[in-house]
């Protein structure tokens, strides 16, 4: 049993390296040495990759691909589905490219008809913006008004 004592805050975690406790916890979630089991293994000159699950290890991560993996075959030689028909749910797709749309609920704050009709900033116009303004200049005169 090891207590070790962080030095940003001072909180002291107890380290129990028979049983694979640590009371941060996540040496028990994660099965790898957190950053006091390595306090505890430097203090002890204890070889810390012993704390490491072997799941993590080369020769279990080598097991899996140990198997066969069978080609699919031929799309034409495959089976007929009659099973259930799958219908995707479109509201979980990812959000597409751009601007994000807003999840806030407008109230009558937040109404354009409180704010009065758009106004150009560049012509003084109601019905556009500045970006659409047919007196905006060109791309040939940079930089100027």
């Amino acid at each position: 049993m090891f207590e070790v004592r962080e030095m940003q805050d001072g909180t002291i975690y107890t380290v129990n390296l028979a049983q694979r406790h640590c009371d941060c916890g996540h040496f028990q979630v994660e099965r790898l040495p957190c950053c006091h089991v390595l306090a505890c293994c430097a203090n002890q000159r204890l070889d810390w990759q012993v704390y490491v699950h072997d799941v993590y290890k080369m020769s279990e991560i080598c097991k899996v691909y140990r198997g066969e993996f069978v080609p699919m075959g031929d799309l034409s030689t495959w089976d007929r589905y009659e099973g259930a028909k799958v219908i995707a749910n479109w509201t979980l797709r990812r959000a597409t490219k751009g601007r994000p749309k807003s999840t806030r609920y407008l109230n009558e704050m937040d109404s354009r008809d409180m704010c009065g009709p758009r106004r150009c900033t560049i012509c003084g116009h109601e019905g556009h913006s500045r970006s659409r303004c047919p007196q905006r200049a060109g791309p040939s005169s940079a930089g100027g008004h």
